[in-house]
């Protein structure tokens, strides 16, 4: 059985490794880990999205038109009760065009095949300026 520990590193490694791809313009690493019935609310939207189909119809269409030069994730934090795991961390993302402040959470459930995004939310983080 997977201590706490082992989970935590799980979860953050999949989230880091899905916005490496991210970055390069590749949504499909969140594609992939993600379940079937995942909701996602971003900033950027209207209404939360429901499903797998909905959600890769979202990423289709940006497919190629995100670049990040570097991110940082700051403060990850992953609670672990039985089959469910939330991360919650701040995401920080550099660009030619500068760097954008997030929030996030991502709900993770653990299934047959491993570990999957059941839920993803995504803020704009407003740091707090000196002076």
């Amino acid at each position: 059985m997977d201590t706490t520990l082992d989970v935590a590193a799980t979860i953050v490694e999949l989230e880091r490794a899905a916005l490496e791809r991210w970055g390069r313009g590749d949504p499909d690493g969140f594609l992939e880990i993600c379940a079937p019935g995942v909701s996602y609310f971003d900033p950027f939207l209207e209404r939360r999205i429901d499903g797998i189909d909905a959600l890769r119809d979202l990423y289709d269409g940006i497919r190629g038109k995100i670049h990040i030069d570097r991110f940082e994730i700051l403060e990850p934090r992953v609670q672990v009760s039985g089959d469910v795991a939330v991360l919650t961390f701040r995401f920080v993302s550099h660009a030619g065009e500068g760097s954008m402040h997030w929030n996030a959470t991502e709900v993770y459930s653990r299934d047959d095949s491993g570990w999957r995004i059941v839920h993803s939310q995504w803020a704009f983080h407003q740091p707090k300026l000196a002076g």
